[in-house]
């Protein structure tokens, strides 16, 4: 069990830890808010001190929530080079994220194939296409793209699920 380098969750008051915690869950600070009361109330708090255990409770809000709130967390996510990308607008985390995997680093005609998809993907799907782009590349994460834009709208929005709480582990690492 990995311990995080930078604090100690459960030493953290409510407040404090959906300071810290809210935003690993992109701009839906009710996953971190929901899995610190979950600790609370089961008398567990030193539960929310190890990596592994902290993300397995914040993915289980995830996944035991409506699917209104399921959808407005995939939608909080912004699009894979998108223009909020280009105006600057990400989270520091999403800005990290995507320079990682060298999306800043796009030639036109690969930027222009990102438009195209995320606009084909948000017309077929109602909803951005989510990756967790931590060790991928841009090429990568295109073929991807071209890939998983055939799948049905039921197996896009699992894959959505599963690829944020895949992104969440791994923003929880880093801490």
């Amino acid at each position: 069990m990995t311990q995080f380098q930078t604090c100690t969750p459960s030493a953290l008051g409510r407040d404090a830890f959906i300071e810290m915690f809210g935003d690993i869950y992109e701009h839906s600070a009710w996953v971190a808010e929901q899995a610190f009361d979950q600790a609370q109330a089961a008398g567990n708090p030193s539960a929310l001190d190890n990596v592994e255990a902290l993300h397995a409770l914040m993915a289980a809000q995830l996944m035991q929530a409506p699917h209104e709130a399921q959808l407005a967390l995939i939608n909080a996510h912004p699009d894979l080079a998108g223009k909020a990308a280009v105006r600057g607008e990400l989270t520091a985390a999403s800005t990290s994220e995507q320079a990682g995997a060298g999306i800043s680093e796009c030639n036109a005609e690969e930027f222009q194939r990102f438009t195209e998809l995320n606009a084909a993907y948000k017309d077929k799907f109602r909803f951005p296409f989510i990756m967790a782009v931590k060790g991928s590349n841009r090429h990568q994460i295109l073929a991807a793209f071209e890939e998983r834009i055939h799948n049905s709208p039921e197996q896009e929005f699992a894959r959505a699920l599963a690829e944020i709480n895949n992104i969440a582990l791994f923003r929880l690492q880093t801490l």
